[in-house]
């Protein structure tokens, strides 16, 4: 494993062959070339980055595809901000993680190789939809008058419609 370091977040907690449900985990000491780090993960195994400062986290983001998932654990509202309004991501947890995909009433997807668009709630309504637009001309339509072949009657009327024009 490279040197990588699993810590169970669930105590006495083990894998169960029958059911397939394995309990999730840290994973500390991670480092760029191990396996976890070149796919979206989608179990229960966390890896755990460590940083000297903040602009190394956002630069270390950005120059990769944008995750579905970034969760920022502070309570430095400063340092939060700066993390939200310098990186993309399908969504956010702050101190927590995966919650925000439980939230019915808040959009769920990613962006770029993550997954376009968004479900759940009402974005997920609008975004699922197709939306038909239908336009009926009224019984007694003035356009006529703006098709050719135009006659002087039309021009005059023409004229006089861009002369009105502010």
């Amino acid at each position: 494993a490279k040197g990588a370091k699993l810590v169970p977040l669930v105590p006495n907690a083990s894998f169960n062959d029958v059911l397939r449900k394995f309990p999730p985990h840290l994973v500390l000491n991670v480092t760029e070339d191990m396996m976890i780090m070149q796919e979206e993960i989608f179990g229960p195994l966390f890896p755990v980055m460590t940083y000297k400062n903040l602009d190394e986290t956002i630069e270390y983001v950005t120059r990769r595809d944008r995750p579905l998932g970034f969760y920022v654990f502070t309570n430095d509202r400063a340092r939060k901000d700066k993390l939200l309004y310098s990186t993309i991501s399908g969504g956010v947890t702050i101190n927590n993680c995966i919650i925000h995909v439980a939230q019915h009433d808040l959009p769920f997807g990613g962006v770029g190789a993550s997954g376009i668009g968004h479900y759940h709630g009402h974005e997920g309504f609008v975004e699922f939809s197709k939306m038909r637009p239908v336009f009926t001309s009224p019984w007694l339509s003035l356009l006529h008058w703006f098709y050719p072949p135009y006659t002087g009657k039309q021009e005059r009327m023409i004229d006089m419609t861009i002369k009105l024009k502010p």
